[in-house]
């Protein structure tokens, strides 16, 4: 993973699967075998608190489930993921009843080394995803917040500080503990543009991953970012931050455009198709993916094969994935 991600031509393309809980409840026996054939090179460990965080039930259960910063998902399917229905911040007069979850800060870092320490795979800390575009939406509605972009109440200035403050204390403590990166999110693309002009997405949001990247990197971490849809306009900027691997749906951009610009300069951490290629693709599809990947990625490093295993997959076109790298 290392010589991958510093370009000096590790001895194989490194893998990791993404697997969501639907194809852990639909296909528990595929998931073990692919697992067993091509264990993750990439790992994370568990999370303790010694205060739990305020969050309550199952996200990929029906029914409802509340976040640890008290947005409410109604979910009507079993193993993925619901939706906001109903913004927590309806009125900005309100605004200052937002809960930063600052239970998320008590991380038990003794037990997070213990399992660096226990593991010859490489540890990326997932367990704090700083995602300030997805979580405002989720406290204000995506409609609200792109009127908020828009007009710019110092309310939404005010909370955008507070929430930055929190995921750079965050950042800080998992930065300090003995995992090898970190990781952030935050979905920016349609189907064929970004959600918001890149511009404004300049101004706003380039920033706060400028201050997120920074603290990575000043204490000796890779950084990692996963960002769906066409987020091709922003690209440049995420390499000039010094990002080190971004999980994109390169497929959707098209893997020339990417290739010509930024192979070698970033790695890319996967992924497969997954609108098209994995629920339905033939086997012959799939390999030709894989190969198409290598020749516009890899450049002595710089592509990991990642996939996700989520819903529609068709379990024999990840097993053959894998076995393609």
């Amino acid at each position: 993973m290392k010589r991958t991600l510093e370009f000096d031509s590790p001895d194989r393309v490194p893998r990791q699967m993404w697997v969501l809980p639907w194809a852990e409840d639909r296909f528990p026996g595929r998931v073990r075998e692919i697992q067993k054939s091509f264990p993750d090179d990439i790992v994370s460990p568990p999370v303790f608190f010694e205060k739990e965080p305020p969050g309550k039930g199952d996200r990929h259960l029906p029914g409802e489930s509340v976040d640890d910063w008290g947005c409410t998902f109604h979910n009507i399917q079993k193993g993925a993921i619901g939706e906001v229905k109903e913004p927590q911040l309806v009125d900005w007069r309100d605004v200052d009843r937002v809960r930063i979850p600052e239970e998320r800060l008590t991380v038990d870092v003794e037990k997070v080394n213990e399992f660096c320490r226990s593991t010859d795979r490489y540890v990326l800390a997932a367990g704090c995803f700083p995602r300030p575009f997805e979580q405002l939406q989720f406290i204000r509605g995506t409609e609200n917040l792109l009127l908020d972009l828009m007009d710019q109440p110092p309310e939404f200035f005010a909370l955008l500080d507070r929430m930055h403050d929190f995921y750079m204390r965050e950042l800080d403590l998992w930065a300090g503990t003995e995992v090898d990166a970190l990781f952030i999110m935050d979905d920016w693309g349609s189907q064929d543009s970004l959600l918001i002009s890149p511009d404004l997405w300049r101004r706003l949001f380039k920033p706060l991953y400028r201050d997120y990247i920074d603290i990575a990197h000043a204490n000796g971490k890779h950084i990692f970012m996963h960002s769906d849809g066409h987020i091709l306009e922003i690209m440049e900027d995420l390499v000039e931050l010094g990002l080190d691997a971004v999980n994109s749906q390169v497929f959707c951009m098209g893997l020339e455009s990417l290739s010509e610009r930024f192979s070698g300069r970033i790695t890319f951490w996967g992924e497969l198709d997954r609108q098209r290629l994995i629920p339905s693709g033939t086997r012959s599809e799939i390999k030709d993916a894989a190969r198409q990947m290598k020749e516009a990625f890899h450049r002595g490093g710089g592509l990991i094969a990642q996939c996700e295993f989520g819903l529609g997959a068709n379990p024999d076109n990840i097993h053959t994935f894998f076995e393609a790298w």
